[in-house]
């Protein structure tokens, strides 16, 4: 099969296609999926990169995102049949620990990311637990469902599962563009809530805007969280949602209000923030951490898009022998919306 693999860690000219990868076989309670469409994430460039301490065998496929057609089924798979359209739930868990059996899946020891620990979806064949797939509406296209799978469960567990966010709350979004963001806005008007959005520029605000954001910051020409303390009368927002991390926690803890949710879902600008401890007791703040999300939210979060009531945002799409080319996009930062591979 055609895959995009990379031999050692670097830049994205590491990426290259082969055309003569093992197909893989799924095995008892398996399904191999014919993927479509495979999504990028940030965490696709930190694993070209080279994470810490990351022991994974070369050559490796990247990518946590995919949609396609079920394949061929394993033993003892009896609800999939081959042509059906599906998209992919990219957490793995044991499915029998203490965790898994309460369904609170990337809770458990064992989890793992498809792309990240185990080989990924830059190919044309995977194979997944039948557990992980739901049935792909007609109506929504492969790059649309691999679009959404990741970005909206982060942002589904992170903002309704954890943040317990409530209708009439305010919620600041740090960052307009990427894909957990996006997701977060849509989510967060759903909810009933009043959005606030930091974006890098007028161009991306102006779309984060179309998605239903309420209030614009461009933090290129003002301090963005002290315009966040302004425009709600010096109180602060209900809950802030921050994947930046290291570059903007300080912000965040100014912009929330007392008492406020800080959500911590990523660090594309470094993973290690200094923290003011008396900020945080003295306006007794929750700082939560939250990362990817059991398959019950993935099932409730992908059928709100299913429905319409979401809406994947696709900015660009590359065939799969330029997944080099589409990592540099990516990096870029200029794409508002989702970076997607296309397996025709």
């Amino acid at each position: 099969m055609r895959a995009v693999v990379f031999d050692n860690p670097g830049p994205a000219d590491v990426l290259h296609l082969v055309e003569d990868y093992p197909v893989p076989e799924p095995g008892e309670g398996e399904v191999r999926v014919r993927v479509r469409a495979a999504a990028l994430n940030r965490l696709d460039i930190w694993v070209r990169n080279g994470l810490p301490n990351s022991k994974l065998k070369m050559p490796h496929i990247t990518g946590a995102d995919a949609a396609g057609d079920v394949d061929k089924v394993g033993r003892g798979v009896s609800d999939w049949q081959p042509g059906q359209r599906v998209v992919v739930d990219p957490g793995l868990s044991c499915g029998h620990c203490d965790f898994c059996r309460s369904a609170q899946e990337n809770l458990c020891a064992e989890f793992k990311l498809l792309g990240e620990d185990t080989t990924g979806t830059y190919a044309e064949y995977i194979v997944v637990p039948a557990r992980n797939l739901l049935l792909l509406p007609d109506q929504i296209s492969y790059a649309e469902g691999a679009g959404a799978a990741l970005v909206f469960l982060t942002a589904w567990h992170s903002l309704i599962t954890k943040g317990n966010l409530r209708p009439g709350e305010t919620v600041l979004i740090v960052g307009a563009g990427g894909g957990v963001n996006s997701a977060s806005i849509q989510i967060a008007k759903l909810a009933g809530a009043k959005v606030f959005v930091v974006g890098s520029n007028q161009h991306k605000l102006e779309q984060a805007k179309t998605l239903g954001a309420d209030e614009l910051i461009d933090r290129s020409v003002e301090d963005w969280s002290k315009a966040v303390f302004t425009r709600t009368g010096k109180r602060g927002v209900d809950v802030v949602v921050d994947n930046v991390g290291k570059e903007t926690l300080f912000g965040s803890i100014r912009a929330v209000r007392r008492g406020g949710r800080i959500l911590i879902v990523g660090n594309t600008s470094g993973p290690q923030a200094e923290i003011d401890l008396r900020y945080i007791f003295r306006k007794h703040i929750s700082i939560i951490g939250s990362t990817m999300a059991p398959h019950a939210d993935f099932a409730t979060v992908m059928r709100l898009v299913f429905e319409g009531k979401l809406k994947s945002i696709v900015g660009a799409t590359f065939p799969l022998a330029q997944a080099a080319e589409a990592h540099r996009v990516l990096e870029k930062g200029e794409v508002f919306g989702k970076v997607v591979l296309e397996i025709p």
